[in-house]
């Protein structure tokens, strides 16, 4: 059975450590597809259950140090759903903290001995430019048999990971960060070992004062702070999960049997009516059943302002009632709400690959081996060439310092967190802003979008009718004309009727009593109110009526998308209501701030063309095509790709769904259908177009931070491997510290890393 799950890894260092992992699973029987990502530790895998389990999976890359994270919710003390409920790194937030606890032990037991390093080479250093005096012999002894105990406790305790990286490359042949490390600070070592215990045998031969105990100290120090901050940084990249998972309400109110009872959250069941109290967290998504009040929606659609609710209103977990009490009936829980499509959404866009990373991954998974030889050729270059400028023992030493310069300041880490870590930051930054991206890969292309095209109705307009004028033609006011009006139509369940009423509630007009109500089928209805006979319908209706009005005018409406409602008597007409789909508010500056991006908009809809052009006059659009069906929207998309356009396509309805499949970016509205949410790519909470604008502008930012990351990424390796191998030696007499090449490592990963967390303070 064909099935497809993203796992958490343990271990990963680095870049070559994902494509070591990558390249494990790709070999195995049953494994169609496997996706391993740095940035999030997690690999997403597709494989044949019958051929191959998880387990199966983990044991394949267990002895290459890696491991697949399985634990149960019983294990962690956890419910099912909060089981899932995880940091979007690679283990719960627990877990994660406990790690770089661990770490920052180590890191504060090895900084002492790195600054007592630091001097002792510093004094040594400042004695042959003879700035300092020598030191007393007695005190030199003690440093001569102190430092290789510093060096063996730092390499033995501190660098134990990196050791075993050492140790699986000579066994398994596979080599990741912790091997260049493993095998640079190991051979600094061991040489300097090698001259203490045998100093006065090596004399003769080679420079005796020389040793290196100190780059071991200080490189693996340097080494383990670095992956110390980068951990640390790598977990507020994520904390857009967290801040969703704090939404999450942890008990409900429930009613059953007629009693009040407190429950956990994973208790709740289908159609239980649920209390929420002032202030209170909704626990899961419902109707409202009884009761009213404002609801803080923020976190699902960036908006301050709460949202009016009454008796049928959809509510959302996570949400906050701000006034009054409510009860409403569960219709979506655990994993149905959208609390938790939200959550699985960002999880796996933040763990995807975007394109612009194939480059990275395709560098790093032969970077290691390339970097292996250029060490050894530098090395043997010193010993060779070297050797007949400034003599063996002088070039052994440069040698070694360039030998291990370049395996220490060559490590791939920011050129694997790059680009991951700023597409966590803005799916994150997206989600907070209420825009749903699916896949890194959209988020990347949308910054290339160069036409929108947008269905009319649900995107531009409401979706649905909205009273919007009044022609009065008696002395009473507009407010008794409406009142009457609705009074007439709250017996009907015409759309439009539902307009009309749902205006008068808003306004607070009084719905008077009334008697002998008739729907007269395709015209309208009359009725009674206060013994006078009203009607309101069409203008089919009127005219049977024998009543006269201003047709001509009645036309010119309703070539502009509106809807006329006739309320007369049998002697004369009263008034005119205009009912219509409003157009959003947003749209208007939505449009204009796409043309300013230099977006060209396109509106599609199945109207006919008066209205269409109608309402894209009124909103600023600069193409429309009208009375389209579904296929002929499909066609549409397709005619602009083939001029090159990459085109986005905006739409909610089913109808919509095969032109956001094919368009380059599919977008839906969140309060549309289902389908076409599978179907988009981006998906905007609250139906909020203007919302596009910032995710355009969310993808410009993202791939901006992207290119600046790979770009320090590779400028590090660039100048660094270089410099460290002695290749400016011989014009400038320059040559790289491993200490220094083990700074210039860390700062590179923590530089990345906090880049792309300043995409955080940006303002779409």
């Amino acid at each position: 059975m064909h099935t497809e799950k993203t796992f958490k890894i343990k271990g990963m260092h680095c870049a070559s450590c994902a494509g070591i992992i990558e390249k494990t699973f790709k070999k195995l029987e049953g494994v169609h597809s496997a996706e391993v990502n740095f940035g999030t530790e997690t690999a997403k895998v597709s494989f044949d259950e019958t051929k191959v389990d998880p387990h199966h999976l983990s044991r394949k890359i267990e002895p290459l140090g890696y491991s697949l994270d399985m634990p149960t919710a019983e294990s962690m003390g956890m419910s099912p759903d909060e089981h899932a409920a995880h940091t979007g790194i690679n283990q719960s937030k627990k877990e994660k903290l406990a790690e770089i606890a661990n770490m920052r032990k180590k890191v504060l037991s090895a900084i002492p001995l790195a600054i007592f390093s630091v001097l002792v080479m510093t004094w040594e250093i400042l004695i042959r430019f003879k700035i300092f005096p020598e030191m007393p012999y007695v005190l030199a002894e003690f440093f001569h048999h102190l430092m290789p105990l510093l060096a063996l406790y730092i390499l033995l305790i501190i660098g134990k990971p990196y050791l075993l990286g050492f140790y699986r490359f000579l066994r398994y042949g596979k080599a990741n960060m912790d091997t260049l490390i493993g095998i640079g600070t190991s051979v600094a070592f061991t040489y300097s070992f090698m001259v203490s215990a045998f100093e006065e045998t090596l004399k003769p031969y080679i420079n005796v004062e020389n040793t290196y105990y100190d780059v071991t100290i200080i490189v693996i120090t340097f080494i383990a702070l670095g992956k110390y901050l980068e951990a640390r940084s790598k977990l507020k990249t994520g904390d857009a999960i967290e801040k969703l998972l704090n939404l999450q309400a942890k008990t409900a109110l429930v009613v059953r049997d007629g009693k009040e009872q407190e429950i956990p959250i994973d208790q709740v069941v289908h159609n239980d009516l649920i209390i929420v109290k002032p202030a209170g967290k909704i626990p899961v998504d419902g109707v409202i059943t009884e009761g009213s009040s404002y609801v803080d929606e923020a976190m699902i659609s960036g908006e301050p302002m709460p949202v009016e609710k009454n008796v049928g209103d959809i509510i959302i977990a996570g949400t906050i009632n701000t006034s009054g009490s409510f009860t409403f009936k569960a219709t979506k829980i655990g994993s149905e709400t959208m609390l938790a499509q939200i959550i699985k959404m960002v999880e796996e866009a933040q763990g995807s690959k975007a394109p612009i990373q194939a480059l990275a991954d395709k560098i790093s998974a032969v970077f290691v081996p390339i970097v292996l030889v250029i060490a050894f050729v530098s090395l043997g270059a010193w010993l060779i060439i070297g050797s007949s400028y400034l003599g063996f023992s002088q070039s052994l030493s440069f040698g070694l310092v360039s030998f291990v310069g370049i395996l220490v300041i060559a490590c791939p880490c920011a050129l694997g967190l790059a680009t991951p870590t700023a597409i966590i930051v803005g799916v994150g930054k997206g989600a907070r802003e209420g825009i749903l991206i699916k896949d890194a890969a959209t988020l990347e292309k949308l910054h290339q979008v160069d036409v929108v095209v947008v269905d009319k109705t649900g995107t531009i307009t409401k979706g649905k009718p909205e009273l919007i004028s009044i022609k009065n033609h008696t002395k009473n006011s507009d407010d008794k004309l409406i009142s009457i009006l609705a009074s007439l139509e709250n017996k009907s369940e015409h759309p439009i009727a539902n307009a009309i009423v749902s205006y008068a509630k808003e306004k607070n007009l009084p719905l008077s009593q009334i008697k002998n109500f008739n729907a007269i089928k395709g015209k309208g209805l009359k009725a009674e109110i206060n013994n006078i006979e009203y009607y309101a319908g069409s203008t089919k209706l009127i005219s049977d009526l024998n009543l006269k009005f201003d047709s001509k005018s009645l036309e010119k409406d309703t070539l502009n998308g509106k809807t006329p409602v006739i309320l007369a008597t049998e002697k004369e007409v009263l008034g005119v209501a205009f009912v219509s789909d409003a157009i959003k508010k947003e749209a208007i500056e939505a449009v204009k701030n796409l043309h300013k991006l230099g977006i060209k908009v396109v509106m599609l809809t199945g109207d006919d063309k008066n209205t269409a052009r109608h309402i894209a006059d009124q909103v600023g659009i600069d193409d429309i095509v009208a009375e389209v069906l579904p296929e002929d929207k499909l066609n549409k998309i397709k005619e602009l790709q083939n001029k090159g356009k990459i085109v986005a396509m905006a739409g909610d309805g089913v109808n919509d769904a095969p032109a956001l499949a094919q368009a380059d970016i599919g977008i839906a509205m969140a309060t549309g259908t289902d389908v076409a949410i599978e179907s988009a790519g981006i998906t905007l909470l609250h139906g909020d177009i203007s919302k596009l604008v910032k995710a355009i502008k969310l993808s410009k930012i993202t791939m901006r931070g992207i290119k600046q990351n790979l770009f320090w990424a590779f400028i590090y390796n660039i100048v660094g491997i270089p410099l460290a191998g002695g290749a400016f030696y011989p014009i400038f007499g320059w040559l790289l510290s491993p200490v220094f090449a083990g700074l210039a490592m860390a700062f590179s990963s923590v530089s990345v890393v906090t880049n792309s967390l300043r995409l955080k303070a940006k303002k779409l």
